[in-house]
């Protein structure tokens, strides 16, 4: 690997305190895997009876891990989660597969479950095949020494080119008791999810069946980390998984067997909340970034319409460069409106910089003035905003500039 990034701007000062979850523990090991003096190897170990939902990559070149969860979602129980970083174990052919079956075989002797209640995720570099051997005489000793409190350890064993760990947590009733929901995920690069994000994994100790929690999950999937690009690329590894510890119950919580129950407003509300969180974080640590960009378009001709217009704009490596050098080039952000494919009317369209309205109805604002808005480009926050004035469709869609430190990274991810 080449050197390592620079630590983003972004990157919080301090990590969340993370609370445990009942019925969730967590071990990490540093098996060698790609990288060197860093931890690559992560298991979670999860109570007998937990529940499990997802939404993984629609990429058609997905990795066979991403193929064996989705076997797994089909029926729902979980009882252990392997990790592992630097090697992506995509495009690996059928030897990709049996690492993947070696894998969930030794975690399955560690924990004490089927193969089938072994969940495996893998990212890193595609098409270099992933030895089994390098880890999987690892897991009894992590099963072992798996402890509740391991969050932060957790997060950092998963990271690739991320610069910092990303974490949430979250609080949430179930009628009158309360449930914990904690997170962490990985993605720096290669990110336009067309489900979830690279690797995203999320924990709670709410009694919620499969069949009602999977709908929770795709609907906020898509709210949020649906809504995030870096460089428009999806994964071969996108993976984002909900484990229910269910063990709330035992102190009273009631059951969840469906998703219109109105008794899980507030979870999927905290749930929400936690994803948004959790995606926002994975935008400002984009490759090379230097300027954390929201777009927010109003006014198309439906929310799918918007999202796909914030997308094109999000994406144009135009756009993303102009913001870079602290450009308020609001020409590129028209000619993106444009490309999307979606409706539009040039003479409705008005384009705003933070609060500075730079184009209205089809031609530069009357009270546009340069120095007011390159002076607000200079922030590290900027906001796009767009009215297409056709329709009541919103989105919102969170990016980051394109900078030459993206192509540093990328130039030299394996070497």
């Amino acid at each position: 690997m080449g050197k390592p990034a620079p630590i983003s701007p972004f990157a919080p000062s301090s990590l969340p305190t993370v609370p445990e979850v009942p019925g969730v523990r967590f071990a990490t090991a540093e098996a060698g895997i790609r990288y060197k003096g860093r931890t690559d190897l992560l298991l979670g170990v999860l109570s007998p009876g937990t529940q499990v939902a997802g939404v993984l990559t629609r990429s058609k070149t997905r990795s066979a891990p991403v193929d064996w969860c989705a076997l797994g979602l089909r029926e729902g129980v979980a009882r252990a989660l392997v990790v592992n970083s630097g090697n992506a174990n995509a495009f690996t052919g059928k030897k990709g597969l049996e690492t993947v079956v070696i894998t969930a075989d030794a975690a399955a002797a560690a924990v004490g479950c089927t193969p089938g209640e072994v969940f495996i995720a893998s990212t890193g570099v595609i098409g270099e095949p992933l030895e089994a051997e390098k880890f999987t005489h690892l897991l009894g000793k992590l099963a072992t020494d798996a402890e509740p409190d391991t969050w932060q350890a957790a997060a950092r064993a998963v990271m690739t080119t991320d610069t910092f760990p990303k974490l949430a947590t979250r609080k949430a009733k179930i009628g009158t008791h309360e449930v914990v929901i904690n997170g962490f995920c990985k993605g720096a690069g290669m990110i336009q999810p067309d489900m979830a994000t690279m690797l995203c994994f999320v924990f709670t100790d709410a009694p919620i069946d499969a069949a009602a929690l999977q709908p929770l999950v795709a609907d906020n999937a898509d709210r949020t980390f649906n809504c995030v690009t870096i460089d428009g690329d999806t994964s071969t590894s996108d993976t984002l998984l909900v484990f229910a510890t269910g063990e709330a119950e035992k102190r009273g919580c009631p059951r969840i067997s469906e998703a219109t129950d109105p008794r899980v407003a507030d979870f999927a509300a905290a749930l929400h909340s936690l994803l948004e969180e959790l995606a926002i974080l994975v935008a400002k640590d984009g490759e090379g970034i230097t300027k954390f960009v929201t777009v927010e378009v109003e006014g198309a001709e439906d929310d799918r319409a918007a999202r796909r217009i914030g997308l094109a704009i999000a994406n144009s490596p135009l756009v993303k460069t102009a913001i870079a050098g602290e450009d308020a080039n609001w020409g590129r952000v028209v000619m993106a409106v444009g490309k999307s494919g979606e409706a539009a009317d040039r003479d409705k369209l008005s384009i705003r910089f933070g609060n500075i309205l730079v184009a209205h109805e089809g031609e530069r604002a009357p009270s546009y003035s340069e120095d007011e808005v390159a002076l607000y480009m200079k922030q590290p926050e900027i906001t796009v905003g767009v009215d297409l004035a056709i329709g009541p469709g919103r989105a919102t869609v969170w990016t980051c500039d394109l900078t030459h430190g993206y192509i540093d990274i990328n130039a030299d991810y394996r070497s």
